[in-house]
């Protein structure tokens, strides 16, 4: 888990009257996880694009990868922020997270290295990386690794009761 303590705030407006915030710590938890993400990115003319990815959260930040010929690689050249999201499609259970933050690329090879052991941890044998002038290789191609440290987190609990957490970090944190 991570050091960083961020500012937490349940929103009233969308919350039952029972609801509480939810701690920091369970949202990290359930981040760490969570499988299926769905990463927002903002194509060169301005039209958003969306697409599901798998992450991993290490060291207070999500990762993910993708090929450098990707649409989300090409999008975050241009622009780096980005949002990602995950829980579930139903409407009166679970939990829902919405990370918004910037996209850094991770090319030291020690780090990948760590990152493609905690993927294949996570998602099995399929999820094997080799690690390589700073990208993941994997077959005959290779993906570059982002990382994105929360900037603003938004939980929403469904059901009984209904919340809405915010937990925002201060520039010092990242």
């Amino acid at each position: 888990m991570s050091d960083n303590q961020p500012q937490t705030r349940l929103d009233a407006r969308y919350s039952d009257e029972k609801a509480t915030a939810t701690p920091w710590s369970e949202a990290e938890k359930r981040l760490s996880e969570a499988e299926l993400f769905w990463i927002s990115t903002v194509r060169p003319d301005g039209r958003p694009h969306v697409t599901p990815l798998p992450a991993v959260w290490s060291r207070g930040a999500l990762h993910f990868c993708t090929g450098p010929e990707e649409r989300k690689a090409r999008n975050l050249d241009e622009n780096p922020n980005l949002v990602l999201t995950t829980g579930t499609n139903l409407w009166n259970e679970g939990y829902d997270l919405v990370v918004e933050g910037v996209a850094e690329r991770v090319t030291d090879d020690a780090r990948l290295h760590e990152l493609a052991v905690a993927w294949e941890t996570k998602y099995g044998p399929f999820w094997h990386f080799e690690v390589g002038n700073g990208a993941f290789r994997h077959g005959s191609g290779h993906a570059y690794v982002f990382s994105v440290a929360p900037r603003t987190v938004f939980g929403f609990g469904k059901g009984e009761p209904f919340s809405q957490t915010r937990w925002r970090f201060t520039r010092e944190d990242h």
